[in-house]
């Protein structure tokens, strides 16, 4: 039966994480979600197989427990933010599936023999109960994938202002999760139960699949890069602070040509970008200002963010190696490394991005001019 596929899975993950060691908010919170959607399966097991009077006390609670699916990615996806909320916070989330059990307490008073004449007769006569918290949990299902995605998009903003790179961090996992549950909603409003709890098991081996191939996530392994959104216990970016200058938010243009010069003058003879995993407090940190004001700067003096303004100087490096001659002795792809793009991948995004061609193309037009 698929729906002991999930329910193995789901169960499986949840040890996998109670088990882990430094349990981080999120690690906390996906267990939880884990152990609600193994639940939510058994009960439809049970159900599917006509065997209610098995789980006299859980019937009912699977036209609720839809309710929290919503919150549990939403306070998930935060937990990776550099704001995560706070847990008094993090309760107010799960007010709506209160509020739904109240609303069907007489039926979940009933005694099992009156709960199985219910549902011998199609919910009668609570199928406007049920209607109505079916409707509420389609509400809140696409609200809070939409809540979802609007973190990840800030996020993704966010890595670009204070990252020169977004392998690992970019959170691409997070938003297929919610790009997949937002699916199973769509399902669920057009099609029959079997259909969506089929759907649901799937999202279950995603989340296995995906989950475990992001460091750290079911394991006790800590990744090697310190990055915005650690997959392991996500913290904010570390702000320089004490005898750092200019931390006021608003600079004079004066200090903002300073910052700037010292910026290029930087660059042109440390060429710290060669780093693969520079990050904006680093490059502050080097400069002795505040990581909000070089942000300023940057955004300012270059007209564009940390990222793109990085990775153009490590295209203009790779463009000046070429033009020396160092493509006979590096391969194009142990040149990119050695300008500070780390990986392939990165590399070849980046280059066509600032120059219109990809790597391959502009060394082909490159040779041709030496002809």
């Amino acid at each position: 039966m698929i729906y002991l596929i999930g329910i193995i899975i789901s169960a499986f993950l949840s040890v996998l994480l109670l088990t882990k060691k430094d349990k981080s908010p999120a690690d906390r919170i996906l267990f939880m979600w884990l152990c609600v959607t193994s639940l939510h399966l058994t009960v439809f097991a049970f159900k599917s197989l006509g065997r209610h009077s098995q789980i006299p006390y859980l019937l009912g609670f699977e036209i609720l427990m839809p309710l929290l699916h919503g919150p549990f990615l939403y306070l998930y996806i935060a937990a990776f933010s550099a704001k995560p909320i706070k847990a008094k916070y993090a309760l107010l989330h799960v007010i709506p599936f209160l509020l739904s059990i109240w609303f069907i307490s007489p039926f979940l008073l009933l005694n099992i023999h009156e709960k199985m004449q219910v549902y011998q007769n199609d919910g009668k006569p609570f199928q406007r109960h049920r209607d109505i918290i079916f409707f509420a949990s389609l509400l809140s299902g696409t609200l809070y994938c939409s809540l979802s995605l609007h973190l990840l998009y800030k996020h993704g903003k966010n890595i670009k202002n204070n990252f020169s790179y977004t392998e690992k961090i970019d959170l691409r996992w997070l938003f297929n999760l919610t790009v997949g549950l937002l699916c199973i909603w769509v399902i669920a409003a057009f099609a029959e139960d079997q259909y969506t709890f089929a759907a649901i098991v799937v999202y279950v081996l995603f989340i296995g699949y995906f989950g475990i191939k992001q460091v750290g996530i079911f394991t006790d392994q800590k990744p090697t890069a310190q990055t915005l959104a650690n997959p392991v216990s996500p913290a904010p970016v570390e702000y320089v602070t004490g005898n750092a200058k200019y931390e006021k938010s608003s600079l004079s243009q004066k200090t903002v040509d300073q910052i700037h010069r010292d910026l290029e003058h930087l660059m042109q003879t440390e060429r710290l970008y060669r780093m693969p995993g520079l990050s904006l407090p680093q490059l502050a940190k080097q400069l002795d200002v505040h990581p909000n004001s070089l942000s300023q700067v940057i955004n300012r003096k270059e007209k564009r963010n940390f990222f793109d303004y990085v990775n153009s100087l490590r295209v203009a490096e790779f463009k000046n190696r070429l033009a020396s001659g160092d493509i006979k002795t590096y391969t194009l792809l142990s040149l990119a490394h050695d300008c500070g793009f780390n990986s392939k991948t990165s590399f070849n995004r980046n280059f066509k991005s600032i120059t219109g061609l990809s790597p391959s193309e502009y060394l082909e037009e490159f040779l041709k001019k030496q002809v």
